[in-house]
């Protein structure tokens, strides 16, 4: 049976690109290709890792969420909110007024994810005293690391916790809570507000079940704007105090569970934790190739800082952190002193969630082979590795493919020609295989038919305009 295709959140604005190749060179995937003059995204190799997004100099990328007119559809409106969401305000904005805030705009209920997060750290516990768990245990956490394991290194597929995101738990959670209450059901909307793109794609397309436990997902910078807006125009009254907190509050724990190190600190073995992509990538690579031995388990995370530098977070990573470690130790004193608060978890009073958390199908690999057939890929390897011989191998990325290897496969995929490398032109034209018209025939159909032409109002130029 084919499989599906996988949803991306990123798209690209083609009036607003211009081939720049920045984002090509940072896909972790590959993904990128110049065409015409623009950059096209392969959407089997894709991982919403939002790389694209963060680097791109004339913002063509975007990320496709959905709409706050969605909370109309339903009578109860419930935020699902991550504790980096409350780390992008100044440290004078309270709360509460973020609560009100957020109620002003729509929602009737505002809830902290990270409540089943003490339900994961047991779960990860006991599956590593597992002898048919394979280690490293790899986090699920992050969606962009599970889709570039499927895509890059689905050889680690047996390695990942297939278990779901602490989002779709806390939506289980008070679905019914409502629901117990006398809530209806199907006039309730749930809506996670996500820091990343990666998020979004794992909500319209989850990795490991049929559909989602949520509603709809929130780009976080488009609702921290909203909020903090109402709060700067004194729209949000200021009372001194957190009077608008619910009595269950997010303990040290589980607010710095998306930051780095949030998980591996709480597992019994040996754990490490890496973030950034390129990071995460050089280590997965030493794993696979058997250089690193002996780790119970891999907390990886795309961003630098782990959700503190989401692709729509809106405040620097490093000050977000520093905001949430002061919450975090703010709650935990809060907790521990008075007896009006108490720590949000499920493990008490949710024991039906233990068994909600294992994802009810397997996570399958989405390999980049050169082809299905695995002796076609094999033949085809091999023609790639012939035509290295010839590729000058500088990666300079002028054939519209971030490397040499990465023409090479194209060429042996029928995606590309040899022609296509300028180096190998100059060879051709040399032994009259290829004349100098063909040749920039050949740099038009890659770069667009007037990039070479003179253009004083490019960026770097002297009437530069962008």
């Amino acid at each position: 049976m084919e499989k599906p295709s996988f949803y991306h959140a990123i798209k690209i604005d083609y009036d607003k690109c211009i081939g720049c190749t920045h984002c090509m060179t940072v896909c972790p995937t590959q993904a990128i290709r110049v065409v015409q003059g623009k950059a096209h995204l392969n959407p089997s190799r894709c991982i919403d890792c939002g790389e694209c997004f963060r680097v791109c100099p004339t913002f063509a990328y975007s990320v496709m969420h959905d709409n706050m007119e969605m909370l109309n559809k339903f009578k109860t409106r419930i935020a699902l909110v991550p504790g980096v969401f409350f780390g992008q305000f100044p440290d004078h904005v309270l709360v509460s007024q973020v609560y009100q805030a957020m109620k002003q705009l729509g929602f009737t209920h505002i809830f902290e994810i990270e409540g089943g997060v003490e339900l994961l750290k047991d779960k990860f516990n006991r599956m590593l005293t597992s002898e048919e768990i394979e280690k490293p245990l790899i986090s699920s956490f992050c969606p962009s690391i599970v889709r570039l394991i499927q895509v890059r290194f689905p050889g680690l597929i047996g390695n990942i916790a297939p278990l779901i995101a602490p989002a779709d738990i806390s939506a289980i959670y008070y679905r019914k809570k409502l629901a117990d209450s006398g809530v209806d059901p199907k006039e309730t909307g749930i809506f996670y507000v996500t820091p990343c793109a990666a998020k979004i794609a794992a909500f319209k397309s989850p990795v490991g079940d049929e559909v989602s436990a949520l509603d709809g997902v929130i780009n976080l910078n488009f609702l921290f704007n909203k909020v903090y807006h109402l709060i700067i125009q004194g729209n949000v009254i200021e009372d001194g105090s957190d009077s608008e907190m619910p009595f269950e509050l997010p303990d040290e724990k589980s607010i710095r569970w998306s930051l780095t190190n949030g998980e591996a600190k709480h597992i019994s073995g040996r754990a490490l934790c890496i973030d950034g992509i390129k990071n995460v990538i050089e280590f997965l690579e030493k794993i696979e190739n058997e250089e690193v031995s002996n780790i119970d388990f891999l907390e990886l995370r795309a961003c630098d800082e782990s959700c503190a530098g989401g692709i729509l977070t809106a405040e620097n990573r490093f000050l977000t952190v520093e905001r949430l470690n002061k919450r975090a130790r703010r709650n935990g004193q809060l907790i521990r002193d008075n007896s009006l608060f108490t720590a949000i978890s499920f493990a008490d009073k949710a024991p039906y969630l233990i068994d909600r958390l294992v994802l009810p199908q397997k996570i399958e690999p989405r390999s980049m082979v050169l082809d299905e057939d695995m002796v076609k890929a094999m033949q085809k390897l091999k023609k790639s590795r012939s035509l290295m011989c010839f590729l000058p191998a500088i990666d300079c990325g002028a054939c519209g493919a971030p490397t040499c290897q990465a023409l090479a496969e194209d060429i042996v995929s029928q995606k590309a020609n040899l022609s296509h490398c300028i180096f190998m032109q100059r060879q051709m034209e040399k032994h009259h295989k290829l004349s100098s018209d063909h040749a920039f025939k050949i740099i038009e159909k890659v770069w667009g038919a007037s990039r070479l032409d003179k253009d004083c109002t490019k960026k770097g130029a002297k009437y530069e305009t962008n």
